[in-house]
């Protein structure tokens, strides 16, 4: 078999196959090999002063690294791609990237929590202020520009709460600005979101969601156009940010059935989201890709499909009842992160931490990540749930 020619010619499911691999180099094996190493040995002793070798130490990664980072360059455009050992990692060494002492930082209100904190600990003490903004400011964070502000950062659609930001017009005005446009992509992945036709500069995944899509991992990936490759490229560097090669193996062979995986968990979430819509215990379905979402006429312009994670309010109940209904479902697991094959659901409560756009709502909200279970059986688990609620009331 010869290695396909011109990847580009081919559509997404088929590129996501056979990026990032060649197996005539591979022994004819279809995997790239698992590379575990710290230690390069060099020719010469002029080729080792002179770091003259593909691959120099175990920190700057292995040609297991390389399969994936290629893919993804391939896949996203990006003018390259670092992997690091969790999403978190990724968003830590993207900001570190872009931001110094005396900076001025503008961050989405419904960002991730962890990004947040970090905003909020390590980089209030390296000097740079945080300031968080509506998501649905659009065009007008313009008024919130400042001559120190160095980057915007964007999580579209939040993760738990699911607004969708107008990314284009944000980074129109970051530009004008020079400012860095930096986005968590983690819920769309570049199959369902094209980062940088977008205005993005620096596009991050967390690798553990979708990309392994088995909850066996923890890997980030962070790319950059031609501008702010150099910085990021600099940063990881010298913080020392390592994955292991298992983990970016683990990456590749579920980068392979991305794109029917998305697809199904789409259609999956998509039908639970319409069922819950009619229930009477909810309030409002915190998703995108449905027509009442006040962000939807965004989403249709934007993205080209949704995911299998969003949010539900529910009319006020108790704790108690709320606590009977989760904690008696067989198939929705509690637990965080999400994108493997397992249904789950979270309670949260944002309204302690948003500082721009205060969160408000009647009654408890809860966050649903729908797996591959059959959809007969997952309904079924959550009709239960609710009765159970209605027993506890």
């Amino acid at each position: 078999m010869r290695k396909p020619a011109h990847l580009e010619r081919f559509g997404q499911r088929t590129r996501l196959v056979h990026l990032g691999r060649d197996p005539a180099v591979q022994h004819g094996f279809v995997n790239p090999p698992i590379y575990r190493g710290s230690t390069v040995l060099f020719e010469s002793m002029d080729d080792l002063l002179h770091d003259r070798a593909e691959y120099t130490y175990g920190l700057q990664g292995t040609p297991t690294h390389t399969a994936l980072q290629t893919a993804w360059n391939q896949l996203t455009g990006a003018a390259g791609t670092l992997l690091a050992p969790s999403g978190l990692m990724a968003i830590t060494t993207a900001l570190l990237a872009v931001l110094q002492n005396g900076d001025h930082l503008l961050v989405t209100d419904s960002v991730y929590g962890p990004t947040r904190r970090f905003c909020d600990t390590v980089l209030k003490q390296f000097g740079v202020e945080t300031e968080y903004f509506d998501p649905r400011m659009g065009a007008k964070i313009k008024v919130l520009m400042r001559p120190n502000t160095r980057a915007v950062f964007l999580e579209s659609p939040g993760s738990l709460t699911f607004e969708i930001q107008d990314v284009p017009a944000i980074a129109q005005v970051a530009h004008a600005h020079a400012a860095a446009v930096l986005l968590d992509n983690t819920w769309a992945t570049p199959l369902f979101f094209d980062a940088y036709a977008h205005g993005v500069d620096i596009n991050i995944e967390a690798g553990t969601k979708y990309l392994g899509g088995s909850s066996d991992l923890l890997l980030g990936l962070v790319s950059a156009n031609s501008r702010y490759w150099p910085l990021l490229h600099a940063a990881h560097t010298s913080l020392g940010s390592a994955a292991g090669s298992e983990d970016v193996y683990l990456c590749l062979r579920g980068l392979r059935t991305l794109e029917p995986r998305l697809r199904e968990s789409e259609r999956q979430a998509l039908t639970i989201a319409r069922w819950l819509e009619k229930r009477p215990e909810v309030v409002n379905v915190l998703h995108p890709a449905l027509e009442q979402h006040p962000d939807h006429a965004l989403w249709r312009r934007d993205f080209t499909g949704s995911s299998g994670l969003f949010s539900v309010v529910l009319n006020p109940v108790s704790r108690a009842a709320l606590a009977a209904m989760l904690d008696g479902f067989e198939l929705f697991g509690m637990g965080y992160s999400w994108g493997g094959f397992e249904s789950l659901v979270i309670p949260f409560d944002p309204s302690g931490i948003r500082t721009a756009a205060p969160w408000d709502a009647p009654g408890p909200a809860l966050r649903f990540y729908i797996g591959l279970e059959a959809l007969d059986d997952l309904m079924l688990d959550l009709e239960k749930g609710f009765a159970r609620l209605h027993r506890s009331k």
